[in-house]
């Protein structure tokens, strides 16, 4: 649901508390720096998508505001497996790449799970190489050394740094793709965080009926519209996380969230989309990067 809304719904925003988060980079960056230590973020794109070339320039524009350096790797799109495993390989290898991401989707006909397990788990910025998950999933209690999934650690970053206190709520997270219904759960009922999840989809029989009991809604199905205000409890913490293509009636092509109008007049704090979860997705991959960097540091 976009902002501002009429209802009483406080806001969840995103994009203040995303540029709060890079001016502490900036000073984490700093240190690094007078220390000799030059943090860097890889991106590999293959093909020229609108959609992809805008989202890797948008990583890189975030990464010279707060002193990380740029390592672009654009190949054309009738690029080979080959072509594409010989790039991951050479970042895997250069020790000013810190951490990188591939740019999803790859071409018809590239094998991405080899693509993306291929990655140096260490350098793996987005926190969704198996041995990072799995490794999330063995360590319920105590620190985690290893890169986090960017978009769950956003959403939870999101309502923490509002004030929101998680520990103990009914959370109901709609959606299971890798990138957030699968992995934010891990986060979720991890002990220093203490939630109690379900995990519903749009397959899910009478998906209504589970999502009114929740206190908490991450609504990351990628179905425009999907959560309206009947859903919802009152006084209940909604998070717009999906985004679906919408054709409006002129015929123009707009980007929507999962969270139906009307959802402010009901819920407690709701999260704008666009302006929510998204900055903070991309504020958090800049961190997965620095703390991989401090990590070297301390080693």
């Amino acid at each position: 649901m976009r902002a501002p809304w009429n209802g009483s719904a406080r806001v969840l925003d995103g994009t203040a508390t995303a540029a709060a988060i890079k001016e502490e980079l900036r000073e984490r960056t700093a240190s690094l720096r007078a220390q000799g230590i030059v943090p860097g973020l890889g991106t590999v794109l293959v093909g020229e998508d609108p959609g992809s070339v805008a989202y890797v320039a948008g990583k890189h524009r975030d990464c010279a505001e707060v002193g990380i350096e740029s390592i672009r790797v654009d190949l054309p799109a009738d690029a080979t497996q080959a072509d594409i495993e010989a790039a991951i390989d050479r970042l895997n290898a250069d020790p000013a790449c810190t951490g990188y991401i591939v740019q999803l989707p790859l071409p018809a006909g590239i094998d991405s799970n080899a693509v993306l397990e291929r990655i140096d788990p260490a350098k793996d910025a987005d926190g969704l190489h198996p041995m990072n998950l799995g490794r999330l999933v063995l360590r319920g209690s105590g620190p985690i050394d290893t890169p986090l999934p960017c978009t769950p650690r956003a959403v939870i970053e999101l309502m923490e740094r509002h004030g929101i206190d998680l520990n103990g709520k009914e959370v109901c997270v709609v959606g299971r793709g890798v990138t957030v219904g699968r992995s934010i759960g891990l986060l979720l009922t991890r002990r220093g965080v203490n939630a109690t999840v379900t995990l519903c989809h749009t397959g899910t029989r009478d998906l209504a009926a589970k999502v009114r009991q929740a206190d908490v809604i991450i609504a990351a199905a990628g179905s425009a519209g999907l959560i309206t205000p009947d859903m919802c409890a009152p006084g209940a913490i909604v998070l717009d996380v999906g985004v679906s293509r919408v054709v409006t009636e002129d015929g123009k092509v707009r980007l929507q969230g999962d969270v139906a109008d009307g959802v402010d007049e009901v819920a407690s704090w709701l999260s704008p989309n666009p302006g929510g979860v998204g900055p903070m997705t991309r504020a958090l991959l800049m961190t997965n990067v620095v703390e991989v960097a401090e990590r070297s540091l301390e080693k």
